[in-house]
């Protein structure tokens, strides 16, 4: 058997005041979530619980997000979590603060014959 994608969701958050680059990331995975429904899982039958979970956040810092904050926000299967340059920083005019803006790719994978 072998690992194979069956969903792929994206979705984009961000966080208009503060520069919070977690929450920017958390907002971009519930939008992903949101587009999804998980309902081809129990159509055939497959456990929830040993669906292989792969996040992608894209934000401009990535050392400034929690992974483990955004692995804890997904409520099924074996999760994982890769932080990578991408995304979109916004400062406003007086250079005083940061609009973050954070892209997500979700995927699920099953494994299947």
């Amino acid at each position: 058997m072998a690992l194979k994608r069956v969903i792929l969701e994206m979705g984009a958050g961000n966080d208009l005041h503060g520069g919070d680059y977690t929450k920017a990331a958390l907002r971009a995975v519930q939008d992903a979530l949101h587009h999804s429904s998980l309902s081809l899982i129990r159509s055939l039958g497959l456990d929830s619980k040993t669906m292989q979970v792969e996040v992608t956040i894209g934000v401009q810092e990535p050392s400034k997000v929690d992974a483990a904050a955004v692995k804890a926000s997904l409520p099924h299967g074996q999760v994982t979590v890769k932080v990578v340059k991408g995304g979109l920083d916004v400062p406003d005019d007086s250079g005083t603060d940061t609009a973050v803006i954070a892209s997500a790719a979700v995927a699920v994978r099953f494994d299947l014959p």
